[in-house]
């Protein structure tokens, strides 16, 4: 059954935002035949993850998805869809409230929340908050357990990732798109973070690396660290830096498949936000996170709950060396020392990765958990 929903994204966090809500809004379409419009007020950040999109043109139609930017003057004559989201919580236009609540059938609107591993997200999960008009909000939580609304994952990711890895050919020649030729020996490592004062500790580590290592940037915040470090004024896509065990290769911002692309080409991936945090994770690698930081540290209670759950299964030692290395990458210990006592952990650590992409992967998925909770309202309806 075709349903109409209108998702609304307020980019805070450069990408992370509005990369989710636009994967979201293709697999509805893609893969639930449902009518999805996307509304937007960066339209700059979301031309950078889709190029194909017209910049000049207020509204568009994008893989069966038709996307408006999203400005001050809302245009009115717009009919409320039958689901709509509010993602991460951002204030719905006033004059489209109002048609919500006019309509015969009032629409299921949703509060998609940020994910979080924390044990309270499961009794929130799905909790109405009647709101004065005589409307209902629910609130939805994505999460790493049955009880949340899952992950956001494709139909056959998994499997079109195990077979990107298994062909040499293709792998070889997505690099060769971005400009990159890997040395033999080389591993590959991808760094796409915010800005990190220490960043310099783990750089000079990588340079007496064992083994010779690449690592692939995409252009973004970090950049003026890697910058100074190197004794650069800026870096730029297409620069290339070496130095002994460890070469830097700067390549441009790419689009959501093709990031996909990359984390599957490296041996281990740091990653930044919600988004790509979800991305690296599908990725079956080694990974660390570089979590978005809060006031009062609040941030830091949801990374150690995000670790709570992840390092089940691993040896005491690998658990406490990732702990210590995940909390050193956010600004708390020492970055190079943590590296170097997480490296022995790292045969390990890459079963356990594939090992935990499996079990999440036994949810549900975000989409279809959205989808499954409109069917079940309109169950509980009548």
């Amino acid at each position: 059954m075709s349903v109409s929903w209108d998702i609304f994204c307020s980019v805070v966090d450069n990408y992370g935002d509005i990369g989710v809500t636009w994967r979201l809004a293709r697999q509805l379409v893609a893969e639930h035949n449902q009518e999805v419009r996307l509304f937007v007020d960066d339209w700059v950040s979301f031309t950078r993850i889709h190029p194909e999109a017209a910049p000049e043109a207020s509204t568009q139609r994008l893989l069966g998805v038709e996307v408006h930017h999203w400005t001050s003057e809302w245009p009115d004559i717009l009919r409320p869809a039958d689901v709509v989201i509010e993602a991460f919580g951002c204030p719905l236009p006033a004059v489209y409230v109002e048609a919500m609540a006019c309509r015969t059938v009032q629409p299921l609107w949703i509060n998609l929340e940020y994910l979080s591993a924390e044990a309270w997200v499961e009794d929130c999960h799905g909790l109405a908050s009647p709101q004065p008009n005589g409307l209902k909000k629910f609130f939805f939580f994505p999460g790493f357990t049955a009880g949340t609304g899952g992950l956001l994952r494709e139909h056959g990711l998994l499997e079109r990732r195990q077979t990107f890895r298994m062909s040499t050919v293709e792998r070889d020649a997505f690099l060769v798109q971005l400009g990159v030729s890997v040395r033999p020996g080389e591993r590959l490592f991808s760094l796409f973070s915010y800005e990190m004062p220490s960043l310099h500790d783990w750089l000079d580590e990588l340079t007496k690396s064992a083994e010779p290592v690449l690592l692939l940037i995409p252009e973004g915040r970090v950049l003026g660290n890697v910058a100074r470090w190197a004794g650069y004024d800026r870096l730029m896509p297409g620069d290339v830096y070496h130095r002994r065990q460890l070469r830097i290769h700067i390549i441009p911002f790419r689009q959501q498949d093709d990031y996909d692309r990359l984390l599957w080409c490296c041996d281990f991936n740091a990653a930044r936000g919600e988004e790509s945090f979800i991305r690296a994770q599908w990725a079956g690698q080694p990974f660390i996170w570089h979590i978005y930081p809060q006031d009062k540290r609040a941030h830091m209670l949801k990374l150690d709950a995000f670790l709570d759950r992840y390092l089940v299964g691993l040896s005491p030692a690998a658990g406490q060396a990732t702990r210590v290395l995940w909390h050193a990458w956010n600004g708390e210990g020492s970055l190079g020392q943590a590296w170097r006592e997480w490296m022995p952990y790292v045969g390990e650590l890459t079963a356990h990765a594939e090992s935990w992409c499996a079990r999440q992967a036994e949810h549900n998925d975000l989409a279809s958990a959205l989808v499954h909770f409109h069917v079940e309202r309109l169950s509980y309806s009548a």
